[in-house]
């Protein structure tokens, strides 16, 4: 038998060519960000709160580390944070799905940026008009969730406003307010440990990079 197997012939390997990250797609690699130490609880009832425990803040943009938690252990109050297919637990196909939890900010100049109906990076050689919100890495189980939030690009001075609606867990919309200053200060301590600068900008029509999603 030896010898029926024919072996396989090298074949030539496209070398694999990296890309600096577009500002409003995610931090900056390399950088160790400034930290403001929230620990805000957003909105709770006797069900479910929505917390925000940090804010990583760098020189293009802030990450926000969003928690939420439940009484029970069970996923009866799953936040949904990005979606999921909308015959999941009978959800309506049209429209903000109740279960799903609403998140977004506000600065002080009035632009906003939510995780409902918002940028979609189809062309990372493309900036968006306004802020806008991507997700990050995430996820839970148990009782509790969460979620990293990239928010682009940083806030003016001013309040900046934390909003949230989440109908399934009984929380109507509510608003929490931080002093920019707050997160501005914190991105003037981010150190950037390794550069990115040398690589080239994304190809216009390249397709946006691969972006972590919650399970």
């Amino acid at each position: 038998m030896n010898g029926f197997f024919e072996p396989l012939l090298p074949r030539p390997v496209d070398p694999e060519v990296s890309y600096r990250m577009p500002a409003w797609l995610g931090a900056p690699r390399g950088t160790l960000p400034g930290v403001v130490p929230l620990e805000r609880v957003l909105a709770r009832t006797g069900n479910a709160a929505v917390c925000v425990t940090r804010i990583g803040a760098y020189s293009t943009g802030f990450e926000v580390d969003l928690v939420t938690m439940s009484r029970t252990e069970d996923d009866e109050f799953d936040p949904l944070l990005f979606g999921h297919p909308p015959w999941r637990r009978g959800m309506q196909r049209e429209g903000l799905p109740p279960e799903m939890l609403r998140f977004g900010v506000q600065y002080a100049d009035g632009g906003k940026a939510t995780n409902v109906g918002g940028y979609q990076p189809h062309d990372p050689a493309v900036a968006p008009a306004g802020p806008v919100i991507v997700p990050g890495g995430g996820g839970g189980g148990g009782g509790s969730w969460h979620q990293s939030l990239w928010v682009w690009p940083l806030p003016p001075p001013g309040s900046l406003l934390l909003v949230c609606e989440w109908p399934a867990a009984g929380i109507p919309l509510t608003r929490c307010e931080v002093n920019a200053a707050l997160i501005i200060d914190a991105a003037a301590r981010a150190q950037v440990l390794f550069s990115d600068e040398h690589l080239p900008e994304p190809p216009a029509g390249a397709g946006p990079p691969p972006v972590p999603h919650s399970e």
